[in-house]
């Protein structure tokens, strides 16, 4: 059984963000770029999988620029076996990275198809579910644990006050949650092996997508500078602060 894990280029999580000068979007200009953390962690457990002897391939897609195949390269460090790019440099949202994960899923045929829940750019939270949709398949998302028996996935969720187990059948999408696993460290003998791993590179037109945005961003801004806390003589004081000038009570 082959699994297809999406991992997406963006941002370092650990870089403040800059919003740029007209409020158009996000400076990205010399800016560390990375995995989606998330991503990482789909790319980690399906490596387990395959490990384990459940899974006989695991392939990396993902959908963006030229330089999408450095992030690719590093999800074939951690151990998949192939990538494939889906290059265009035009603006990609939810429904068309879904559609493209769709056409790959067609021409694969995979029996597992692994996200991260979101990514950390947009925190959209929409491909999964989408590809989901698309394919007609069985989903499970923010998982915190994964198991395969009897042909069918387990999928241990994290859901409010508690945890909830779903037995998919396959083939499935699952989205994967912080507390899954820990990725593991990438070493350089396996950075050196995965420039030799096999890496496809196809056009969206190739695969009969149309990648057409839906949405229009009208202006990107920074959230507003919290201002200084003050100190109160008494409660009576805090209740009527509260009360006329933050006029939250």
């Amino acid at each position: 059984m082959k699994a297809l894990v999406a991992v997406k280029r963006v941002v370092d999580y650990n870089v403040k963000v800059r919003v740029k000068s007209d409020q158009t979007g996000v400076d990205i200009a010399n800016v560390k770029m990375s995995m989606n953390p998330f991503d990482e962690i789909a790319v980690e457990e399906a490596v387990r999988l395959k490990e384990k002897g459940i899974l006989s391939e695991v392939i990396v897609v993902s959908c963006g620029v030229t330089q999408c195949q450095e992030t690719l390269r590093t999800a074939m460090a951690i151990g998949a076996d192939r990538g494939i790019l889906v290059e265009t440099t035009e603006e990609l949202q939810p429904l068309a990275v879904a559609k493209l994960l769709k056409a790959l899923a067609d021409k694969e045929q995979p029996g597992l198809v692994i996200l991260g829940k979101q990514a950390i750019d947009d925190d959209c939270n929409q491909t999964g579910q989408m590809l989901a949709a698309l394919a007609d398949w069985p989903q499970a998302t923010f998982a915190s644990k994964v198991e395969m028996a009897d042909g069918h996935a387990l999928i241990t969720r994290e859901v409010d006050g508690g945890l909830e187990t779903l037995k998919l059948s396959l083939p499935a999408v699952v989205t994967t949650d912080l507390r899954l696993n820990e990725p593991r460290y990438v070493t350089l003998p396996n950075i050196m092996k995965a420039k030799k791993k096999q890496l496809d590179i196809f056009k969206p037109e190739d695969l009969g997508v149309d990648i057409k945005p839906r949405i229009k961003t009208l202006k990107v801004s920074e959230p507003p500078k919290r201002s200084a806390g003050i100190k109160v003589a008494d409660v009576a004081a805090l209740v009527d602060k509260l009360k006329n000038e933050a006029k939250v009570i």
